[in-house]
C-alpha cells in the first residue's frame, strides 16, 4: 500500500501542482486533497485521475480560518485512515495587500532590484483583519489552523515504526523583523504575511525538538516567487502585464523566480524523497530554477533560535486551550 499524503491548499497554484508530482513520483500513494472549495477540489481530482485513472485520490473539506472546520476534517481524517506519511501544509493567504509603489519604482533602478523582488522586503504590507474565532485572519490560516490541525492528527503522525513528515510552505519573505513573540499575531504589524512565515519556522523548529523521538519530523520549504491566484492579487492586471517582461528577465539571474507552480513544488517533492530523520531541522528548502528551467534544491539555515521556537510553541499550547475551551471542545481532545 501507498503512502498516506494529505495536502491543504490543494486545489490549485502550488498544492495541485505538488499533487500531480507526487503521483508522476509514485502512483500509488493515496492522496487526501484537503481543500476549502470542494468545488474546485473536485476539478483538481477530476484532472488528476483523467491522468493516472488507477490512483486513489480522495477530498476532504478543509478552511483552515475557521477552527470548527479543522476540528471537523481532522476528525474525517481519522475516520477515513489509520496513519499519516505525509502532512503538507501549503494553503495560505495574503490578504488586502498593498504595494509601496514609490518603494517599488525606487527598488527598480537600484543595487537593490533582486532582493526586494525577490523576498517583496519594504514592497508589501497588508490590511489584516479578525476571523470568526476571534483571531487574526493571516496568523490563523497560514500558521495556527494548520498548527490545530497537526495537533489533532498526531495520533495518525506519530509512530515509531515508520517516520512521518509534515512539510510546511513557508516563504523568503519570513523574517526575523516582522516577527514579535509579544505580538505573535501581528495585530498591530503591516507585514502579517511575513510574521506568519516566521511563525511557521518556529513552529518547524519546536515540533522537531518535541515529537522527532515519537516518530515525527517537520520541515519547511520555499516555493520561491511563483505565480499563483496569491500572487496575482497583489498588483491590478495591468501592472502584471509590465511587469511580467521584467521577472522573466530577472529570472535567468535569480534562481528563486521558479514562476510556474510545477518547478515551486520541487522542494516539496524533493522532501518527499528522502528520509526524515536525516535532515537538517534548522534547515529551510528552496526550490530553485536555473536559466534552462532546470530545477533544483538549496538547504538555507534558517535565521531562527530553538529558545525563541519554544517559548513561541507554549505559547501556541496557551492559545489552543483557549480556543478550544470556548468552542466546548471536550478536554480528552487537548492532547
Amino acid at each position: 500500500m501507498g503512502a498516506v499524503v494529505l495536502v491543504t491548499g490543494a486545489s490549485s497554484g502550488i498544492g495541485a501542482a505538488l499533487c500531480q508530482r507526487l503521483l508522476q513520483e509514485d502512483a500509488a500513494v493515496r492522496l487526501c486533497l484537503a481543500c476549502r472549495s470542494m468545488q474546485k477540489a473536485a476539478a483538481t481530482k477530476a484532472l488528476l485521475l483523467a491522468a493516472h485513472p488507477a490512483a486513489h485520490v480522495s477530498l476532504v473539506r478543509l478552511d483552515v480560518s475557521s477552527l470548527e472546520s479543522v476540528l471537523q476534517a481532522a476528525g474525517e481524517v481519522q475516520r477515513r485512515f489509520q496513519r499519516l506519511d505525509y502532512l503538507f501544509l501549503n494553503a495560505g493567504i495574503m490578504p488586502n495587500t498593498r504595494v509601496n509603489f514609490k518603494a517599488l519604482v525606487s527598488g527598480l533602478f537600484s543595487g537593490k532590484a533582486i532582493h526586494m523582488l525577490s523576498t517583496a522586503e519594504g514592497l508589501i504590507t497588508q490590511e489584516d483583519s479578525v476571523t470568526a474565532d476571534g483571531l487574526q485572519e493571516v496568523f490563523e490560516t497560514n500558521l495556527f489552523g494548520h498548527f490545530i490541525l497537526v495537533r489533532q492528527l498526531e495520533p495518525l503522525l506519530c509512530c515509531l515504526d515508520k517516520p512521518s513528515h509534515i512539510i510546511w510552505t513557508s516563504s523568503a519573505n519570513a523574517r526575523k523583523s516582522a516577527f514579535s513573540l509579544t505580538d505573535y499575531q501581528h495585530s498591530r504589524g503591516k507585514e502579517s504575511y511575513s510574521s506568519s512565515k516566521y511563525g511557521t519556522d518556529l513552529a518547524s523548529v519546536a515540533l522537531n525538538n518535541h515529537f522527532n523521538k515519537q516518530g515525527l519530523y517537520s520541515s519547511v520549504v520555499c516555493p520561491g516567487l511563483v505565480m499563483t491566484n496569491l500572487t496575482y492579487g497583489i498588483l491590478p492586471y495591468f501592472f502584471w502585464k509590465l511587469l511580467m517582461p521584467i521577472m522573466w528577465l530577472i529570472r535567468f539571474f535569480t534562481k528563486t523566480y521558479t514562476l510556474m507552480p510545477y518547478n515551486g513544488a520541487e522542494a516539496q517533492v524533493w522532501l518527499f524523497r528522502q528520509k526524515p530523520e536525516s535532515l537538517d531541522a534548522l534547515m529551510k528548502y528552496h526550490s530553485c530554477t536555473s536559466p534552462w528551467w532546470g530545477n533544483y534544491v538549496e538547504a538555507r539555515k534558517m535565521d531562527v533560535d530553538e529558545e525563541a521556537a519554544e517559548i513561541f510553541y507554549q505559547k501556541l499550547l496557551e492559545l489552543e486551550k483557549q480556543v478550544l475551551a470556548r468552542m466546548n471542545v471536550p478536554l480528552n481532545t487537548q492532547k
